[in-house]
């Protein structure tokens, strides 16, 4: 049994720590909302006041939190990770954060004795319930190996990708995909209803095609719906897209469609919708068609 503090319960965390607790591990969970360390507690781990707390005597600490600022804050605030956690510790951060500074944080976590990696995720809510989740992993491999047997619980495609901050390259990698993909999505059912086709029909078949994708499987349903219940928010990917426009900025790499996609996300937000699935991107193809037709439940 590993002693696993776990920081940052929310729509994917949460199910992440409780299977991780449904594994044998003791988890002791900490989330800035404490009201939900709910589930974790139920499943029978532990909910902790404050990340000192939570970490103090933890084996392995697992972030699950939103950007950047958030895990610079966990790990080296005050009463952080880094100032409260025993050397050695082997921390693994499943957020989505900017390459770059994966690298700082690493670099720092080691001078101080910590063992570091940078492990987000895809899959989305219902991966990280089903603990499906696809895990691109950065940093040493002698590190990926002691956390794989805590990754495996948690994910169904776990795989070592490189050096420090090569997770998270992976990571905006996979969100620039995910989000052209969201958006060829849309632009195609509202083609579809352009004519009249039976698009339930229609997305049967392209989905047994070429054309057939995860997205296809996952968010074809919500747009038809117009049903955006959040199981990933567009105010995330917006941020996800900014990690991918900035990075790809400094390689000195051109990415077109990326950038008309990131523009269509903040077109999103801009109109107050950066709290629903990012498969609501839908609204805004549908708003430049001049289609609009609303949402039937948020």
């Amino acid at each position: 049994m590993t002693r696993i503090a776990f920081i940052g319960l929310g729509i994917m965390g949460s199910p992440m720590a409780v299977h991780l607790q449904n594994a044998g591990h003791d988890v002791v969970g900490h989330n800035r909302s404490p009201e939900k360390t709910a589930r974790l507690v139920e499943a029978g781990g532990t909910a902790a006041a404050s990340v000192a707390e939570a970490v103090a005597d933890a084996d392995v600490v697992a972030l699950m939190v939103p950007d950047s600022p958030d895990v610079t804050e966990v790990l080296t605030g005050e009463g952080g990770v880094l100032a409260s956690a025993r050397p050695g510790t082997l921390i693994i951060d499943f957020s989505t954060i900017r390459p770059d500074v994966t690298v700082e944080l690493a670099a720092r976590a080691r001078e101080q004795g910590f063992r570091i990696l940078d492990a987000p995720v895809s899959g989305g809510e219902a991966g990280a319930k089903n603990a499906a989740l696809s895990i691109m992993v950065g940093g040493p491999a002698e590190d990926f190996e002691a956390a794989r047997p805590i990754l495996d619980v948690v994910g169904r495609t776990v795989v070592h990708v490189g050096p420090a901050g090569s997770g998270q390259t992976v990571k905006a990698a996979n969100q620039l995909i995910v989000a052209g993909n969201i958006g060829l999505l849309a632009e195609a059912i509202v083609f579809l209803e352009a004519y009249g086709v039976d698009t339930a029909a229609a997305v049967t078949v392209l989905g047994g095609g070429l054309a057939g994708s995860a997205v296809l499987e996952q968010k074809a349903e919500k747009m038809l719906n117009r049903s955006f219940e959040p199981g990933f928010r567009i105010d995330l990917h917006h941020k996800d897209l900014g990690i991918v426009t900035s990075a790809a900025r400094e390689a000195g790499v051109t990415i077109p469609l990326g950038a008309t996609v990131a523009q269509l996300m903040q077109s999103a937000r801009s109109n107050g919708e950066g709290s629903l699935d990012h498969s609501a991107l839908f609204r805004t193809v549908e708003r430049l068609a001049g289609r609009d037709r609303g949402a039937r439940d948020d």
